[in-house]
């Protein structure tokens, strides 16, 4: 019993160690690896992807899988800059108002994808991959293959102005990671997930409604990756349909590498915070010491065979399928 509860103990601290050993091997391998203006690179990159991976992270912590993110962050990005550029430009007039009108959209696209999954009773990768498909779709049909430039300085700061080294995007991504942290943690709705994840029968059968559950949790993961999309746009200061772009393998590759049980109800936004560092610590390392990107690719896909290995129970398994 005790080499088992060390076990289980040791597992959960696997990704933390994971990331400080990578920080460590990559600064043996460069020295400018561990710099203050690398580490402001990193964070720039994470943070867009934090997002959409805190997102897809209530979906999974209920057992479900969500593979609409492309769709709906390529929607959300063109319809706020759409939105930014017709409204003034300029976040600082009525421009502000795109904020909500993108976390709208991704909110609608969200519940769109859980009633698909729920009241049609439609396995949730297979809606959401097909709902993801048709946001792609809606964007290019919006753009017409157009970039949409962005040259709000104001906007545009939360790139370029610095605190400590560190751009405001950061600071504001870890707001919304507290935001999350507070919904799964102290909210009636955030601990009945990890019901929902831990057994659905149990949880049907304590009188929750898990269908309704589910859509709750597409909608808010509609609305991080919304969030997503708006700093994935401040980033490069284009909204287009490629915005959305690979965000599918980043985020699921970081919340199930970071810790979080694709079965669902363990896990959680701390652990896809670990996970979204390790990826991207991952891709800077490897530019930083002159690897090519498949290495990358290669690596990442290791880790998550790897991360599913290690978080898999198979004593409570009878066959995998």
């Amino acid at each position: 019993m005790n080499r088992f509860l060390a076990m289980e103990t040791l597992r959960k601290w696997v990704p933390l160690l994971v990331l400080a050993g990578l920080c460590l091997f990559f600064t043996a391998m460069n020295p400018h690896f561990l710099t203050s203006r690398n580490f402001a690179r990193i964070a720039i990159s994470s943070s867009p992807a934090l997002m959409v991976a805190i997102g897809v992270t209530f979906v999974i912590l209920m057992g479900s899988i969500d593979l609409s993110m492309e769709g709906t962050v390529a929607v959300c990005a063109v319809l706020f800059a759409l939105t930014l550029n017709a409204l003034g430009g300029s976040i600082a007039g009525w421009g502000w108002v795109a904020i909500p009108v993108a976390l709208f959209v991704g909110a609608v696209m969200g519940a769109v994808n859980g009633l698909v999954h729920v009241r049609l009773r439609i396995p949730s990768f297979m809606a959401s991959l097909s709902l993801g498909f048709v946001g792609i779709g809606l964007s290019l049909l919006i753009t017409g293959g157009d970039r949409i430039l962005i040259d709000d300085p104001l906007f545009r700061s939360l790139l370029t102005v610095r605190v400590g080294g560190f751009p405001l995007m950061m600071y504001a991504a870890l707001a919304c990671l507290l935001v999350a942290w507070f919904i799964q943690d102290h909210t009636t709705t955030g601990r009945n997930f990890y019901a929902v994840g831990g057994g659905e029968d149990l949880a049907r059968a304590s009188g929750l409604n898990v269908g309704r559950l589910r859509i709750i949790g597409f909608v808010l993961a509609g609305v991080f990756y919304a969030l997503g999309a708006i700093f994935a746009v401040a980033r490069l200061g284009i909204a287009e349909t490629e915005t959305g772009r690979n965000f599918m393998f980043m985020s699921i590759t970081s919340v199930v590498v970071g810790g979080t049980a694709l079965r669902g109800g363990e896990g959680g936004v701390w652990n896809t915070l670990i996970g979204v560092l390790i990826v991207n610590v991952i891709g800077n390392g490897m530019v930083v010491i002159g690897l090519a990107d498949y290495f990358q690719d290669g690596v990442l896909g290791l880790l998550v065979i790897t991360a599913v290995w290690l978080s898999t129970d198979r004593r409570s398994l009878s066959f995998v399928k």
